[in-house]
């Protein structure tokens, strides 16, 4: 039986109406922008010293578990530099022609965003570290004894990609971004302000004590958040009225199956079945991703960062532990068994 995930953070291609909604709630500059301040910090400096010396900003990459604002801080920066954005992701540039179409057609001063960069081909990547570098695009034409290179002079662009995997860059990608930085998981206190900030947006009242719940449940990430929000908003619409006050919320919450440490049935479901087959042995993430019927990727980005980040899971040599404080969570009882 399938689990439906209010509080997935990948946002679903499938839903361009709830893509839309997700859209008009993201900030648009650095002081809409809630939280990541160590970030905003470097990236100010950054872009007033671009702008002094009146050239691009330095290829920029943001990496951290999805749904932490990588796309809406791509799209603060190119507002803040005043710069045209040209977004794409890595699975859509399949080879070194959608690469070329695309460079080709920047201007100066432009921001290339590139979502999933990690998925990029590697023949095409290595494309990508001409044009990073000296803004030249290195191209074979033809084929065969009649093939030739030939070398095309680019504008200068500034590159921003977005990962969830830094380890599946290769090094020689990474080595030519002049920034790097990790989205850090958000305080409650910043996830409260973010969901007040959004209802608003939303034209629905909530209290500062709901907004409080929610942001406990929406395991520290922004567009988990939002979509909480949504779902709760209709809630009160439909059973109240339209007010989300604290009573409002905790009803929601027990209906969506959201418990006060944002573990939704998923969650529940993955770590019920690892204790029930394994205790508190070591587990490898294949053997996690057969238990669920989910793809390995899936439990590394979607489950077990968050688990890792309440100490609900352990990642060590001999593979996954789940730890005593998830075993208490779930009222088991708790026997180390090795």
């Amino acid at each position: 039986m399938a689990i439906e995930r209010i509080i997935d953070a990948n946002l679903h291609d499938d839903e361009p109406q709830e893509q839309q909604v997700e859209i008009s709630l993201r900030p648009t500059n650095f002081d809409e922008y809630i939280g990541q301040e160590r970030l905003k910090k470097n990236l100010k400096l950054a872009i007033e010293a671009s702008k002094k010396r009146g050239e691009s900003i330095d290829h920029v990459l943001l990496y951290g578990p999805p749904g932490l604002g990588k796309t809406t801080m791509a799209n603060v920066i190119a507002r803040e530099m005043g710069a045209n954005i040209r977004i794409t992701s890595g699975p859509a540039i399949e080879k070194a022609g959608d690469l070329a179409s695309i460079v080709t057609n920047l201007q100066d001063g432009d921001i290339l965003f590139i979502d999933e960069i990690h998925r990029i081909p590697r023949a095409v990547e290595e494309i990508l570290y001409s044009a990073m570098e000296d803004f030249k695009l290195d191209i074979v034409i033809g084929k065969g004894p009649a093939a030739r290179s030939v070398r095309l002079d680019l504008p200068h662009f500034t590159v921003i990609g977005a990962t969830t995997r830094t380890g599946s860059l290769a090094a020689p990608l990474r080595d030519r971004f002049g920034h790097i930085y990790r989205l850090e998981f958000y305080t409650p206190e910043e996830i409260s302000k973010i969901i007040l900030r959004s209802s608003k947006i939303l034209g629905s009242k909530i209290e500062d004590e709901a907004s409080r719940i929610l942001s406990t449940r929406a395991r520290l990430t922004p567009r988990i958040a939002n979509r909480i929000l949504k779902r709760v908003r209709d809630y009160a619409d439909v059973n109240g009225d339209g007010i989300i006050d604290s009573k409002t919320a905790q009803n929601a919450l027990k209906m969506l199956e959201i418990d006060e440490l944002g573990l939704d049935a998923a969650d529940r479901n993955l770590l019920n079945l690892v204790i029930e087959n394994y205790g508190t042995r070591p587990v490898g993430l294949n053997t996690m991703a057969a238990l669920t019927g989910d793809e390995t990727a899936t439990i590394e980005d979607f489950y077990e960062p968050y688990l890792m980040q309440i100490g609900f899971l352990q990642r060590t040599p001999r593979g996954r532990i789940i730890t005593k404080k998830a075993f208490e969570h779930l009222g088991k009882e708790f026997k180390d068994e090795w």
